[in-house]
């Protein structure tokens, strides 16, 4: 802790460089936990669509959920709070929009029936909590322990329901995105896990505290880096996932990655925690909860006006339009 406090002492040069280096180490970290983790798991017999649901989809919302834990625990909480809803909105308005411009985005029926109806109800969730006053220490409005306690009930409905779909629908299963870990020895993937939280609190620790020190030496609040620089960071391997993907033809697994991380992030990151350490309103968090659900919105309408049930590319010029619009307000009113 005091050697990162003292790299950062030599000017805000240094804090860019430690984000950076915080951003590869998370989501190296979080690759190498998901391998180690998938080949134990394989180890003893647990199959793929299981792993796919649990392993692989926790990991990639660790990113996320290391920051937050260590902004909680650092007392950043607009920093813990505009991580997830920043995220959700570069989710949905940039890689979906970015996505669909290089190929246009076929929905599953379950996406367009569950997945992007959640994720309206997580945005606007957010909003209805941060609306309303909350008993955490003194009055305001923020999400308390209560309110952490509401979202991760929604995410235990949300697995409930996911497990049902699976069981019910195994052809559906998310096997291809489980790592090859066949051959990956028990003492390797043990080494991986270790490896992989290591990084992810090395990773953790310099961004926030990293993120922080910007802030303060920028003048701006922890709320528009977290909004901005944070949540960005944290979404680069869904971005790098779905346009890859979408260049090879291939960009139905966009939505499903994009809407599944979306409802992580609000349900079982924000939840956790506000359940852990009550999470008081910054300014504009109406906004931009406002904005987390409108994407979801935009996106269902999209692919429920046409027979293909396609983000059409004017669809994603729309999301990175209004994103555009969205950003320069936010800056401007700093």
């Amino acid at each position: 802790m005091d050697m990162i406090e003292s790299l950062l002492a030599y000017g805000w040069w240094v804090a860019a460089i430690c984000i950076v280096v915080g951003f590869v180490a998370l989501v190296k970290g979080a690759d190498w936990l998901v391998d180690g983790a998938s080949a134990i798991a394989k180890r003893f017999g647990i199959s793929d669509l299981v792993i796919g649901l649990t392993v692989v989809a926790f990991g990639t919302s660790m990113p996320e959920f290391v920051v937050n834990m260590v902004s909680v625990a650092e007392g950043s909480t607009d920093l813990a709070i505009t991580n997830i809803v920043g995220s959700n909105i570069i989710n949905t308005f940039v890689i979906l929009g970015l996505t669909a411009l290089v190929y246009p985005i076929v929905s599953q029926k379950r996406s367009r029936d569950f997945d992007i109806p959640m994720s309206i109800i997580a945005g606007v969730l957010v909003l209805i909590l941060v609306a309303i006053q909350l008993p955490f220490g003194e009055a305001g409005k923020g999400i308390g322990h209560l309110g952490g306690g509401v979202l991760l009930a929604f995410f235990c409905y949300f697995l409930y329901n996911t497990f049902r779909h699976a069981k019910d629908h195994p052809e559906e299963g998310p096997s291809d995105e489980v790592p090859s870990t066949k051959e990956i020895p028990v003492r390797r993937a043990v080494a991986l896990i270790l490896g992989g939280l290591a990084g992810l609190v090395v990773g953790g620790e310099l961004i926030v505290k990293s993120a922080v020190d910007l802030a303060t030496r920028m003048g701006v609040s922890e709320a528009i880096i977290g909004l901005t620089i944070v949540a960005l960071g944290t979404s680069l391997p869904e971005l790098a996932t779905s346009v890859i993907a979408a260049a090879k033809h291939n960009s139905d697994i966009a939505i499903g990655n994009v809407f599944g991380s979306n409802i992580f992030n609000v349900f079982f990151v924000l939840g956790t925690s506000a359940a852990i350490r009550p999470l008081p309103a910054y300014e504009g968090i109406e906004l931009d909860a406002c904005m987390a659900a409108m994407g979801s919105i935009i996106v269902w309408l999209a692919v429920k006006t046409n027979k293909a049930r396609k983000v059409q590319r004017w669809a994603g010029a729309l999301l990175l339009i209004v994103y555009g619009a969205y950003l320069a307000y936010r800056l401007w009113t700093v």
